[in-house]
């Protein structure tokens, strides 16, 4: 046994008035009065353990943080009413933005890397809970000085044989929102959120794909956002479906309360 931790042992037994472990030359074993001991330990440890994270779940006159992972434009134009309805129902919440990528969008919440996500719903999983926001039609994302640019609208036919760049995500709700960006072809830059689209698209000549929100929050001058025909983004508020903590529940009930339209302003 090395020496400090011996002398911890002892100075504990001096303070029970009893002995803990019977120590021979070879081993050292728990007596009748430390297996008790422990086994007590034990189940304060596991008290203590409860009680933070018991304190975790509660609102604090202190303020307590909700972290909120975002995938691209996450909540576009809804942020606002959304944060005014958390004031009232649950003052001193800060909400951290964690950023989030296509891939790793679901992981985070099934992880508790954060406690909510707004994610591009791209097919329902198991433990875990949607609620929808809102549905937005898809865009193609060209460059300024392409053939496309002057489009009012355009259809996957219009662009066949174009190069793409191409959306990383292991689910396949992706690759059937994404249409023909999501083929693999040679050449094609790969990115893996939608805030890099257009400016792969500026870079790389190739052409991308969005939702319509995008020419507003990721607008540049090198690139144009067209109508694209296809099925539309749909944008989720998603949390692990046993998380009951007093701040996630107030995050989904004021997102739902936005999508419904019964807040001013939206």
């Amino acid at each position: 046994m090395p020496q400090a931790f011996g002398r911890h042992v002892k100075r504990l037994e001096g303070q029970l008035g009893t002995r803990i472990f019977d120590r021979t030359s070879r081993r050292v074993t728990l007596t009748a009065e430390g297996a008790v001991f422990v086994a007590r330990a034990r189940q304060i440890l596991a008290l203590a353990d409860e009680l933070a994270e018991a304190a975790r779940e509660q609102p604090s006159a202190n303020g307590s943080v909700l972290r909120v992972g975002v995938l691209g434009f996450g909540l576009a134009d809804h942020w606002s009413p959304v944060r005014d309805l958390l004031a009232v129902e649950y003052p001193g919440l800060t909400l951290e933005h964690v950023e989030m990528d296509w891939d790793s969008q679901y992981d985070a919440v099934h992880s508790g890397a954060v406690d909510v996500a707004v994610a591009h719903d791209i097919g329902h999983e198991d433990g875990l809970c949607f609620d929808q926001m809102f549905e937005t039609a898809r865009v193609a994302v060209v460059p300024a000085r392409s053939a496309y640019a002057d489009a009012e609208r355009l259809t996957p036919a219009d662009l066949d044989g174009a190069q793409w760049v191409r959306p990383v995500g292991r689910r396949p709700g992706l690759a059937d929102w994404a249409g023909p960006s999501a083929a693999q072809g040679r050449g094609s830059v790969a990115v893996r959120t939608p805030a890099a689209v257009p400016a792969a698209v500026a870079t790389s000549g190739q052409l991308g794909i969005h939702g319509e929100p995008a020419r507003r929050f990721f607008a540049r001058p090198d690139v144009r956002f067209i109508p694209l025909a296809g099925p539309p983004a749909v944008v989720s508020v998603v949390s692990r479906e046993a998380d009951r903590r007093p701040a996630v529940l107030a995050f989904r009930r004021a997102a739902r309360a936005v999508a419904d339209r019964n807040f001013p302003g939206t």
